[in-house]
């Protein structure tokens, strides 16, 4: 192995596994933008963002370095280690967030694929159901190979988006800024919500960090992921300050730009994105469950990490038929970001801050 790919894997894979499980559903689309950022204006809607960023910085790298410590690679030890016997109540926010997370995946790619082939959203669920079982049923290797894969595609989707979009709206975007006041009302807490009902994130890409030496590339992994994660959704967000109002009540905020910004190709492009978003998202969500059923004993050959995706993917999924994304959004994401915080965010602080190094705990920080 390259010293550039050991570099990678222990740097900058666990932030890109972590932007990937945050990025879908309503990041990719626009909505959660929307919903979280775009209500406290241009400069609220920044000032939330970097609070998010530093948030997920700070418990990423603190979750990452607590994790390797532990030698914990799955959310099961990892929160049997930080709440004792109550773990359990994770286990049941866990459960009630992958139902959420999924069901809003599979309205995303309905959504998508029906707007872009005028074919029934089921078929856009269908296809999502899928591409996530064949990507998880060979493991950590395809999982990894999976999230590298989709990243490229990714920023060099949002690159071009961004230099399209400075070259058509660019004046928007500046008129938007400079009309607005500065950053007041509740963008703090729309920042601190967003950041809660994802940080989560952290702790499901936790078989991705397998590759960590030392504590140091816990801590710098972490450090990393939030900007990573956040790069994105800051391009979509400067684009969208050209459409306020209009685009705050959009659905599917980026079908809104696109048709505007007028490059067809491109429109479809950046659809195919945002599938291919939503499939890394639902994969990274999928595989924690799987590792969690490995660490248990049990083992697990494509053919059983498969049939374990779909009994999870087909009952979450078929929500999405029938609750609309701005529902599911605007109605489940607040409480799960708050009972996140609670189980996990402050947890994980104290010990950190009052129990650097846990007698129980093997040093392996070296």
């Amino acid at each position: 192995m390259s010293r550039a790919t050991d570099r990678f894997r222990r740097f900058l894979l666990p932030g890109l596994a972590f932007k990937a499980v945050i990025i879908g559903g309503g990041y990719a689309t626009g909505r959660e933008i929307a919903e979280f950022f775009l209500p406290s204006g241009p400069w609220g809607g920044l000032a939330a963002m970097a609070l998010a960023t530093a948030i997920w910085s700070l418990v990423a790298a603190a979750t990452f370095w607590f994790a390797h410590v532990l030698g914990a690679r799955d959310y099961r030890h990892f929160f049997e280690a930080l709440l004792g016997r109550g773990w359990v109540l994770f286990e049941l926010t866990y459960a009630v967030f992958i139902v959420l997370i999924l069901a809003v995946f599979g309205a995303a790619a309905g959504a998508i694929v029906a707007a872009t082939l005028g074919v029934p959203v089921l078929v856009g669920t269908l296809a999502l159901m899928v591409a996530i079982i064949g990507c998880v049923a060979f493991g950590n290797r395809g999982v990894e190979r999976m999230f590298v894969g989709v990243s490229i595609l990714l920023y060099a989707t949002y690159a071009l988006f961004a230099a399209l979009a400075l070259s058509r709206v660019g004046d928007g975007i500046g008129k938007a800024f400079l009309a607005a006041p500065a950053p007041s009302g509740d963008w703090a807490r729309g920042g601190v919500i967003y950041a809660g009902y994802n940080i989560i994130g952290a702790v499901i890409v936790l078989p991705v960090t397998r590759h960590f030496r030392k504590a140091r590339d816990a801590v710098v992994a972490g450090a990393l992921a939030g900007p990573l994660a956040m790069l994105p959704a800051l391009i979509f967000f400067l684009a969208m300050t050209a459409y306020l109002p209009g685009i705050a009540d959009a659905v599917l905020p980026s079908d809104y730009m696109l048709s505007r910004i007028g490059v067809p190709i491109f429109h479809v492009v950046f659809q195919v994105m945002i599938f291919a978003a939503l499939l890394e998202s639902g994969t990274g969500a999928i595989h924690a469950v799987n590792e969690r059923v490995a660490r248990t004993g049990l083992v697990l050959g494509p053919w059983r990490r498969a049939g374990l995706a779909l009994a999870v993917l087909a009952p979450c999924m078929l929500i999405a038929d029938r609750v609309g994304l701005v529902t599911l959004i605007g109605s489940g994401y607040s409480t799960i970001a708050w009972v996140m915080i609670a189980l996990y965010v402050l947890p994980l602080l104290l010990v950190v801050l009052f129990r650097p190094r846990p007698a129980s705990l093997s040093e392996t920080t070296t």
